[in-house]
Parts: structure tokens; C-alpha cells; sequence
């Protein structure tokens, strides 16, 4: 018979029904946000983790004293978008920051400005986006997806960073990249979530780290029983002994 010890096996079979119902649950929409959206279980844990992460994710003030360095330094830079759609939006954002000779020739771009306020436009904008405020970009750009604004910015400025290195314009690559890393990205990325605070939500967060713990040596534990009923029991061997 496969049932070696029926205790242990009851044991297991419980806890593993017992995981299994729990984690049909989590993937149930019984939660609901503070929009009243219905959410499963891990939604709702993406959401809380992805508030959080927001909360200390907003570099932007310093991006902004960064800025200074590079404020009244004129650059000019030729870059190829890896996505071409993007172009256009890319040319009238160099444009509204004040870019001057900016052009699209044999897909790529070529600009000539003042880097301090090429990357202060750009940093407003992932600003706006940081704090869910789509509308002011989208109608400083002629009503385009605010989104797709700071796509363009990315696209134009990542490559804008190895350029910028060729002509030994070496602090000024770094702070292009800060305003990448530290302002677009995070401003791109955390659109649409709400900021909290890790302070705030403590006792939240502890409950949702200890319930994944118990969760899982739950899980553990059923397999640890099902394997001991069966048979399949971890044990000491036998020293042998020399005659």
C-alpha cells in the first residue's frame, strides 16, 4: 500500500488542501483598491509594493540641483532612435525646450542647445508624469500621449549619453544619465500609482511579510508530511560498525 503512516499523510493532505483553497482565493477578485476596483489577492500586494516603492523613489529635487552643472553649456549631438515612431515627437520636444537646429536626416536626429535646459524640459515633464499629471505634458506637446513624450526623451537621450562621452563631455554624460535613471524612468514607470509612505503602511507591510513566510513553510510542511506518510522519510543511517 502506498500509505505508509496515515497520520502524517492526513497531516500533509490537509494542509496541502487546506494551501491550495487559500491560494484559489488569492487568485479571486474579493479585494478592492481605494477606487473600489475589484482585486485578486496578488494584485492587491503588487499594488501595495508598487505605492511603497514609489514613495521612495522620488529623486527629482536632486536631478534638479544636478542641473546647475550643465546650466549654459551648449552641446550639439546626433542620435538614432531605436524606435523611429517616436521621432517626431522627439524632434518637437528639443523643439520646445529651446533646442535650436534641431533636424531629422537618414534617421537620425541632430540638435544643438543649451544642455541645462534641454534636460530641465525633460525633467518637468517626467515631473508631471511622477505625480499622475498626464494633461499638462500632453498639452504643452500639442495634445500628444504624455507617455510617449517621455518615451522620447528616453530614446533620444540614452544615446545622447555615448555622444556626449565621444567629445570628452564626460560630467555632462553623468548628469544626462541621472536625469535618465533618477527622473524619466521613475516618472515613466510609477504613472497612474498612488505614493505611500513605508512609515505609513508599516504594520501592512509586516502582516504581508509574515503571511508570506507562513505561507510558505506551509507549503513545506504539507510535502514534508505527504513525503513522511508515504514512506519517503529523511533518517539518519547506521554507522557501521567495524567487527
Amino acid at each position: 500500500m502506498l500509505i505508509h503512516e496515515k497520520a502524517p499523510f492526513m497531516r500533509g493532505s490537509l494542509l496541502l488542501i487546506s494551501f491550495l483553497v487559500l491560494f484559489f482565493i488569492l487568485l479571486t477578485p474579493v479585494m478592492r483598491d481605494e477606487n473600489g476596483n475589484h482585486l485578486t489577492g496578488l494584485q492587491y500586494a503588487d499594488n501595495v509594493f508598487n505605492e511603497l516603492s514609489k514613495g521612495s523613489s522620488y529623486f527629482i529635487p536632486t536631478v534638479r540641483k544636478s542641473l546647475d552643472t550643465v546650466n549654459g553649456k551648449v552641446v550639439t549631438v546626433s542620435v538614432a532612435l531605436k524606435k523611429a515612431d517616436l521621432t517626431p515627437i522627439a524632434v518637437m520636444a528639443l523643439q520646445k525646450s529651446g533646442a535650436s537646429d534641431v533636424k531629422e536626416e537618414n534617421g537620425k536626429v541632430t540638435f544643438t542647445g543649451d544642455l541645462g535646459k534641454i534636460l530641465t524640459s525633460a525633467t518637468d515633464d517626467a515631473d508631471h508624469l511622477y505625480h499622475n499629471q498626464a494633461e499638462p505634458v500632453s498639452q504643452k506637446y500639442n495634445g500628444e500621449n504624455a507617455l510617449k513624450v517621455t518615451s522620447a526623451w528616453w530614446y533620444t537621450l540614452s544615446p545622447a549619453i555615448k555622444e556626449l562621452q565621444k567629445q570628452r563631455l564626460i560630467p555632462e554624460a553623468q548628469v544626462v544619465d541621472q536625469v535618465l535613471r533618477r527622473a524619466i524612468e521613475p516618472g515613466n514607470n510609477f504613472f497612474s500609482v498612488t505614493p505611500a509612505r513605508v512609515a505609513d503602511h508599516i504594520w501592512l507591510l509586516v502582516a504581508m511579510l509574515l503571511f508570506y513566510i507562513i505561507y510558505t513553510l506551509w507549503y513545506g510542511f504539507a510535502i514534508f508530511e505527504l513525503f513522511e506518510g508515504i514512506g519517503l522519510a529523511m533518517t539518519k543511517s547506521k554507522v557501521k560498525q567495524e567487527s
